[in-house]
């Protein structure tokens, strides 16, 4: 048994639209973008996560970089067993061929079946014998310590890269959830076409992500505003490169719709919560885990719309893969975890 436990390697991996997480043995093993630069002659992959993502954009005609994920799910199969057995290859401390593979892979609640048959088959490609999927609210919920199996109301919103998740958790099972494919890709989007038609700047998506990083914000009014950021781009009637100066306010302008979009969905799933739930919800409030967590004022906000509390979770980026490696750790007795057989 003890041999089989050496040659064992479990994952939790968040396979995330703008980034993938790790965990082995506890520990975050891998963080890096989700994205793969492929050589256009010979299909060989170069680069995955951080390499690939230095390429972006830069590349030249032999070389062309690909976001497998799209909406929270697998837009290109091939690309994406290749990110992940690049970054798996990252960790490199077993002989995969004798090793026993265990996987948990958290997937957007919206998933379709064809959808969630594309991961397991993605799994199968790299090697994994054991795969279960969860869904992401119910990691971000096991994440932030949320104790699942109990019949207590929680409702957690994931903002992640290429869906918003939002769910009401209660007796291991969700309850009501609404999922929207309004997150932070779009509001990368948002700001390139508000720079084009405002500033007449053309900006690319890594320039626009640093902006939201930077001056991100989704009120017009903060407490700490941060400096303004200078922004580098192309002139759209000179064609020649320039230099302007962002502020946070008109990233707030910017991005108004499609937080307008997520209020809108937070407030859909409220009204379809039984209203047992929603008492409780009134006393424990909202959970904000995923990278949309750190847009500046975004909780107030949030709070200012359904008059109820919101709470940032710690380390909000991490919250959904510390989930699915408790998953891990109990596959056993989670019944919410989905397996091939259920699918």
């Amino acid at each position: 048994m003890g041999l089989f436990n050496f040659f064992r390697q479990e994952l939790a991996i968040d396979l995330g639209t703008a980034n993938t997480l790790i965990i082995e043995n506890g520990e975050v093993v891998v963080n890096e973008p989700s994205i793969v630069a492929i050589n256009r002659k010979t299909g060989e992959t170069i680069a995955v996560g951080h390499r690939a993502m230095q390429m972006h954009e830069k590349t030249h005609e032999n070389i062309k970089t690909i976001r497998p994920l799209k909406d929270g799910v697998i837009a290109d199969f091939q690309a994406a067993e290749s990110m992940i057995e690049g970054l798996i290859g990252i960790i490199g401390n077993k002989k995969r061929f004798f090793s026993h593979m265990k996987m948990v892979i958290c997937i957007p609640s919206g998933i379709t079946e064809v959808e969630k048959r594309a991961v397991f088959d993605s799994a199968d490609h790299v090697d994994s014998k054991e795969t279960y999927l969860i869904h992401e609210p119910m990691a971000a919920a096991l994440g932030i310590g949320l104790d699942v199996e109990e019949p207590i109301g929680n409702m957690i919103i994931d903002i992640g890269g290429g869906t918003t998740e939002i769910a009401v958790i209660a007796l291991s099972g969700i309850v009501c959830d609404q999922s929207i494919r309004i997150a932070g890709d779009e509001l990368t989007s948002d700001i390139t076409n508000y720079m084009k038609r405002q500033h007449n700047i053309l900006i690319g998506e890594r320039t626009s992500e640093q902006i939201k990083i930077h001056v991100g914000s989704a009120l017009p009014e903060l407490e700490n505003p941060p400096a303004d950021f200078a922004v580098n781009g192309r002139d759209l009637m000179t064609g020649i490169p320039k230099q302007i100066l962002i502020n946070y306010q008109e990233i707030a302008h910017a991005l108004d719709k499609s937080i307008l979009k997520i209020e809108e969905a937070v407030l859909k799933a409220l009204e379809t919560t039984p209203p047992e739930l929603a008492s409780d919800i009134y006393s424990t409030g909202l959970y904000l885990t995923g990278g949309g967590a750190l847009l500046r004022g975004l909780d107030k906000r949030i709070s200012q719309k359904t008059k109820l509390p919101v709470h940032i979770a710690d380390d909000p980026l991490k919250a959904v893969v510390r989930g699915t490696s408790k998953a891990l750790q109990n596959t056993d007795t989670y019944s919410f975890l989905i397996d091939r057989k259920s699918v």
